[in-house]
């Protein structure tokens, strides 16, 4: 049985508000999100508050969408930080195909008779 799904790897990067950045935010830094990772360049730093209000959005981000879903159309994330015009653009910049069996030792559920597959 297949048990292969596909994934977009995304690229998370600070873009500037319509207000100043009190924050310690920089334009153009990014991290990469490639399948449960995120991966950092060098010398990147991130607010834990800032990833707080991002890492929920990441999963579906990176999954197939329904063309009217909005998390397909809304790319944006506002800094938690009211005072703060920092904004984080979320960008699907690849595909990858992932494995059940190499993410989880939970065997597949077979939809057809709601029963567990094994690999």
């Amino acid at each position: 049985m297949d048990d292969t799904f596909t994934l977009y790897d995304l690229k998370v990067e600070v873009v500037a508000g319509d207000r100043p950045m009190v924050c310690s935010h920089k334009v153009g830094d990014y991290f990469l999100v490639q399948g449960e990772n995120l991966v950092f360049p060098k010398e990147t730093s991130f607010s834990m508050y800032s990833l707080s209000a991002i890492l929920p959005l990441l999963p579906a981000k990176e999954r197939p969408l329904d063309p009217n879903d909005w998390m397909l159309s809304d790319a944006e994330i506002a800094c938690p930080d009211p005072n703060c015009g920092a904004r984080f653009k979320i960008t699907r910049v690849g595909k990858r195909i992932q494995s059940h069996g190499q993410c989880t030792v939970v065997p597949l559920m077979r939809p057809d008779a709601g029963k567990y597959h094994e690999n």
